[in-house]
């Protein structure tokens, strides 16, 4: 019962604008000392983190986790590299594709689920400028169409 619990804490949204999501992962993050307790407390960002593959281990560079505000002088480093928890044939599979077909893998967002911090991360391929100028303006026609929904119904 306690494990089906399912809490967001971030969700990267410039993942979904600038990238085309293939196929997606959950996965454990390894995290020392006082990071749990900042990252339950929503301290993180995404920023232009993503993941790489090292010695058949997935890795995650540039994800920011801010130092906590009760630490002591064994307070984590808030942006080092952080390793992924993956099976190795998850990995094997993402790395293949990654190599042969030019993808990459990004994380797409944290949270809880029970008592464990996991990360979603998918491969993904990186969208034309055309293809995020038509997610803009399909974005503006439904907030113009909600819009005028609100002022219909007042």
């Amino acid at each position: 019962m306690e494990k089906d619990k399912f809490k967001l804490i971030l969700k990267n949204k410039k993942a979904f604008f600038n990238y085309e999501i293939i196929e997606e992962l959950e996965c454990g993050i390894e995290l020392v000392g006082t990071e749990v307790k900042s990252v339950r407390m929503g301290r993180v960002s995404f920023g232009d983190s993503y993941i790489t593959i090292k010695d058949n281990t997935l890795e995650l560079i540039a994800f920011t986790i801010q130092p906590y505000s009760h630490g002591s002088v064994f307070n984590h480093q808030g942006d080092r590299k952080r390793r992924i928890l993956a099976h190795k044939q998850e990995v094997k599979k993402f790395k293949r594709k990654v190599e042969s077909k030019g993808m990459t893998i990004v994380p797409l967002e944290i949270y809880l689920k029970g008592n464990l911090i996991k990360m979603k991360i998918a491969l993904a391929r990186g969208k034309a400028v055309y293809d995020k100028k038509n997610a803009i303006k399909e974005r503006d026609l439904n907030k113009d169409a909600r819009r005028e929904l609100k002022m219909l119904n007042y």
